[in-house]
C-alpha cells in the first residue's frame, strides 16, 4: 500500500501536515518497503479549506498519512477520501516507522489496517 510522510529531510517524521511543502511517498507491504518519490504540494489559494483540499487530492492514491501533526478538520478531510491519518506526537524516524508497520502486516493487522490496505483495488465478485 502507498503510504505518505511528512517529512523534510527523508529520514525524521517531523513535519505538520498542513504545513509541509510535500510528501515522500512509500509502497509498503509486510515483506518490501520502497521509495516512490517526493510529491510537491503548492499553494492553493489562501483559504485553509483550500490548502487541505489540494494535499488530499495530491495524496488521493495513498491509503495513510504519516505526519506529525495534524489539525480535526484536515484528519477529518483525510478519512473522508478513505486515508488513514496517523499522527506521531514528536519527531520519529521514517524507516524505524515503516519497519514497525511492516510488522504489524506481517502479523494481524486491526480491522482498519486491512480496509486501508485494500484501497484501490477492484471489488472482487463470487461467481455463482
Amino acid at each position: 500500500m502507498k503510504i505518505a510522510f511528512t517529512t523534510s529531510t527523508g529520514e525524521i517524521i517531523d513535519q505538520h501536515f498542513g504545513q509541509c511543502h510535500s510528501f515522500h511517498i512509500w509502497e509498503v507491504g509486510p515483506d518490501d518497503a520502497s521509495f516512490l518519490g517526493e510529491v510537491s504540494v503548492g499553494e492553493h489559494g489562501s483559504d485553509e479549506e483550500d490548502r487541505i483540499a489540494a494535499r488530499a487530492k495530491v495524496l488521493s492514491d495513498c491509503a495513510i498519512v504519516y505526519t506529525m501533526q495534524i489539525g480535526g478538520p484536515a484528519a477529518a478531510k483525510l478519512v473522508a477520501q478513505k486515508i488513514h491519518p496517523m499522527k506521531t506526537g514528536t519527531e520519529v524516524n521514517l524507516m524505524e516507522t515503516v519497519e514497525r508497520f511492516q510488522e504489524v502486516l506481517r502479523g494481524n493487522p486491526p480491522p482498519w489496517l486491512r480496509k486501508a490496505m485494500n484501497k484501490g483495488m477492484a471489488p472482487s465478485f463470487m461467481e455463482d
